[in-house]
């Protein structure tokens, strides 16, 4: 019996020891996010301080700044906006992955998205037109959370392989609160490409893309094309996407879907040189099948 009992008492006294480890442990990895995001935040601060001129005389008539780059092997875009829009509700709205599917099916390429339980976002991507699910190139994002607190977040969709030769996709997006109504905003899409699909890009900025203008512009005050003036678009189109989805949060649940097409296709007519492909009623019709699609299949 005494045996028993002293076994008992070691059992309870190792059981303690791994709590109180366990604890510990939890502890330091709450307060190594605390201070990850308090990092990332006040980087985010300055930033906003940094594009302050840039954010307030701009040719979009709007607190936005838009930066691109074309490095060896990679195309990046970056967009930095000011909306008026409380954090709290940012986080809400944006910090969860099946939101994200009815952010990007706003998109003209995207054709159908998809949240799993896992934290998946399963996406098809294909032409600007009506297109079949199974001539459309499917495209897996992973939903990374990457840092949160009560003034700063992080989220991350990363896919490792796109379409032909394009690999590495990823589209960031943080948030910092500035104030009661407002939230400072910055969107990150990019993604690599291989020889393959230089060769694929060369040939569409030599055809159908020829014409295709950025939003920058060159020292001789032209607006950029090539594959620059491509990411911009893009990422303009997805932040773009962000904003209709936020603007859209003040209708009733029903009227929302309707509202974000509606806003989508609007904004993106502010910067027509850039932006117009098709007609407003062939993206309603075309967008509100791939949306009643995207309720149903899987």
């Amino acid at each position: 019996m005494a045996g028993t009992d002293y076994r008992k008492r070691i059992r309870y006294f190792l059981g303690l020891i791994i709590c109180g480890l366990s604890l510990q442990v939890a502890a330091g990895a709450r307060a190594a996010g605390a201070t990850a995001s308090a990092g990332a935040a006040a980087a985010l601060r300055a930033r906003h301080a940094q594009l302050s001129q840039a954010l307030e005389h701009n040719q979009f008539q709007r607190p936005l700044a838009l930066e691109s780059n074309d490095s060896p092997g990679q195309l990046k875009g970056d967009i930095y906006a000011v909306v008026d829009f409380p954090y709290a509700s940012v986080n809400t709205a944006l910090n969860n992955p099946a939101h994200w599917c009815d952010i990007v099916i706003l998109h003209l390429n995207t054709k159908y998205c998809h949240a799993t339980t896992a934290g998946l976002l399963q996406m098809a991507i294909g032409k600007k037109f009506d297109q079949p699910l199974e001539d459309a190139y499917r495209l897996d994002f992973s939903y990374r959370p990457a840092l949160s607190s009560n003034e700063y977040f992080a989220v991350e969709l990363a896919a490792d392989k796109g379409p032909l030769g394009t690999s590495d996709y990823r589209i960031v997006l943080e948030a910092l609160a500035l104030s009661e109504t407002k939230t400072f905003l910055h969107l990150t899409y990019a993604y690599s490409y291989n020889f393959v699909a230089s060769v694929a890009m060369q040939g569409y900025l030599a055809t159908a893309g020829s014409a295709k203008i950025g939003f920058s512009k060159t020292a001789a005050s032209n607006y950029i094309g090539g594959t620059r003036g491509i990411v911009e678009r893009n990422t303009m189109r997805y932040y773009l996407a962000i904003e209709a989805y936020l603007n859209s949060l003040s209708s009733a649940p029903a009227e929302q879907p309707e509202k974000r097409l509606q806003s989508w296709f609007s904004a993106t007519e502010r910067y027509a040189p850039q932006l117009h492909e098709i007609d407003q009623n062939t993206y309603m019709k075309m967008k509100r099948a791939e949306y009643a699609r995207q309720q149903t299949a899987q």
